[in-house]
């Protein structure tokens, strides 16, 4: 590799996982700079996972004094997003790319409105409802088979998913910004891990390439994950729902309107 790709590379895994502490779409980041330092897609799309997934540490490290609260919440979703992600990863090596991430647009930009919107439909969706309630129960089982979707998702692509699993926890209750951005590190790190295990058994990473943005990975979680909690709740969903229209915006264009 040369030195300008190096630098690249390095640059991006810093955004990138700065993008996926604070709310999710680093892989939006990573996977177009490997494209364009000649990457074949499904070899960058494996390399961004491994390299992402090993930098989630530094997040998960950031958050560590949320993690005690939201323990109660894994057992519900740590079994699905494993199964998820795996079944994402092997379609993967199964099927095209670009079908698929026509939907990516569409995903990221419904799940920013459903995040802006999170009071209003958790109402409709009983997430104010007490947990052992009927409609409690509801929200929750809605939102655990929501989480396997996105596992899906993840394991394929994955751009995007921490905002739709932010915007999946707001409707079960979860009102803290920092508490959801934790639980979402966890289970988007758990989607990653079982999609990586499988890119590496089926020799699809690049790994100089995912040496660098693994560095610089691990320094952008970490930096996304420990300022981003030094700024008022209020201010970091303006963030998370900014980072969800640029990314929606993004994707439109890479996909719809380019020429």
């Amino acid at each position: 590799m040369s030195l300008i790709e190096i630098l690249g590379l390095l640059a991006a895994g810093v955004a990138g996982g700065a993008i996926n502490a604070v709310a999710g779409g680093g892989t939006l980041v990573t996977f177009p700079t490997l494209l364009l330092f000649g990457t074949a897609p499904v070899v960058a799309n494996a390399t961004s996972t491994l390299a992402l997934v090993v930098g989630t540490s530094g997040g998960i490290y950031g958050y560590r004094k949320h993690l005690g609260p939201v323990k109660r919440w894994l057992w519900r979703f740590v079994p699905v997003s494993l199964v998820g992600g795996g079944f994402g990863a092997f379609l993967l090596t199964r099927t095209s790319d670009r079908t698929f991430s026509k939907l990516v647009p569409f995903l990221i930009l419904f799940a920013t409105l459903l995040f802006l919107a999170q009071g209003v439909v958790r109402r409709f969706a009983g997430a104010d409802a007490p947990p052992d309630s009927a409609r409690g129960q509801s929200a929750v089982w809605g939102a655990i088979a929501f989480q396997l979707a996105v596992a899906v998702y993840g394991g394929y692509f994955g751009a995007g998913i921490g905002i739709l699993m932010l915007a999946s926890l707001g409707f079960i209750g979860l009102g803290n910004i920092y508490e959801m951005n934790t639980l979402k590190t966890v289970l988007a790190s758990l989607i990653n891990l079982v999609a990586a295990v499988w890119f590496i058994s089926s020799g699809l990473i690049h790994w100089p390439k995912a040496g660098v943005l693994t560095l610089g990975a691990l320094a952008g979680y970490f930096l996304g994950s420990h300022y981003s909690q030094r700024i008022a709740p209020a201010r970091v969903r303006q963030i998370i729902t900014a980072i969800g229209f640029v990314l929606s915006g993004v994707t439109f264009y890479s996909e719809f309107l380019r020429r």
